[in-house]
């Protein structure tokens, strides 16, 4: 028979042990984390607004990663929009197709593209704040739970894209 004070050792080093396997800690959506992820930058970002009332929105930009480690973008949000999803259009089949990503990794020196016929964020119910000549926050957030924040300019649907 185990004495109560060896149970109570074995338990507490089992559960240190199986708390170390779980790796990085995603934060909840609402949690605050560091403003700003080293080496990321974006440029040329845009939210086109839908051209019928209710439909989505799409945002393209480029992400620009000059750091020395790959960054795995796991989740956008657009400030004035109920929901955003990461979105690739694709082939199959000889067809043309769209539908939501997992995380996409931009690696050290290179640039991710967010743009028409490809990657591209899709904002849904989209506040009528948002109007064409204003601007969008946009918060992307990397694998680990640091996110980094940008301004998109919001353009009319028969705008340049």
């Amino acid at each position: 028979m185990i004495k109560p004070i060896y149970a109570a050792a074995l338990l507490t080093a089992t559960s240190l042990g199986l708390a170390s396997c779980g790796g990085e800690a995603e934060q909840p959506a609402g949690a605050e984390a560091p403003e700003g992820v080293p080496g990321l930058a974006i440029e040329n970002a845009r939210l086109i607004l839908p051209a019928v009332e209710g439909n989505p929105g799409i945002v393209y930009f480029d992400l620009v990663n000059s750091g020395e480690k790959a960054r795995a973008v796991r989740r956008a949000d657009v400030m004035g929009a109920e929901r955003t999803e990461m979105h690739a259009s694709m082939e199959m089949s000889g067809e043309m197709t769209m539908g939501e990503t997992g995380p996409q990794t931009v690696q050290p020196g290179d640039t991710m593209t967010f743009e028409p016929g490809g990657l591209h964020l899709m904002v849904f119910d989209i506040s009528p704040e948002l109007t064409a000549g204003s601007k969008a926050s946009v918060t992307l957030t990397v694998a680990g739970g640091d996110k980094t924040s940008f301004e998109a300019e919001v353009r009319a649907a028969g705008d340049d894209r």
